[in-house]
């Protein structure tokens, strides 16, 4: 049975991105618009991974984060930051809310499928 990731990214060519890349190594795809429209389908299903912008609209990535880290079936679902932010403070404040993983876009595939698969166990 393969993995489900939820992708989070106002950018649909991003999200397109990633998903294609997800898609290829086997990975079943949930895509998010903005932290809100990701809760909204977060509805009990099964989630391994998620993957999320921290700069969106509505609700940004790091109080998605908090808020996913407040919901009793995803408390443990690792989280992967995807931004062009690079700066250390908002690397702490990810770490903080509880990401697992900080990777600045552009991305490699190979890069994003690297920090997807230690993430993910078997």
């Amino acid at each position: 049975m393969s993995k489900t990731v939820l992708i989070v990214d106002d950018s649909a060519s991003i999200r397109q991105v990633v998903g294609i890349t997800l898609k290829g190594a086997g990975y079943t795809v949930i895509e998010a618009c903005d932290g809100k429209d990701a809760l909204s389908k977060l509805t009990g299903q099964k989630v391994h991974l998620m993957i999320s912008d921290v700069n969106m609209p509505n609700m940004d990535g790091i109080a998605f984060v908090k808020a996913v880290k407040q919901m009793p079936a995803y408390k443990f679902t690792p989280v992967i930051m995807l931004t062009t932010e690079a700066g250390e403070a908002k690397k702490q404040e990810g770490q903080a809310a509880g990401a697992k993983a900080w990777v600045v876009k552009p991305f490699q595939p190979a890069q994003m499928l690297n920090a997807v698969s230690k993430l993910i166990l078997p």
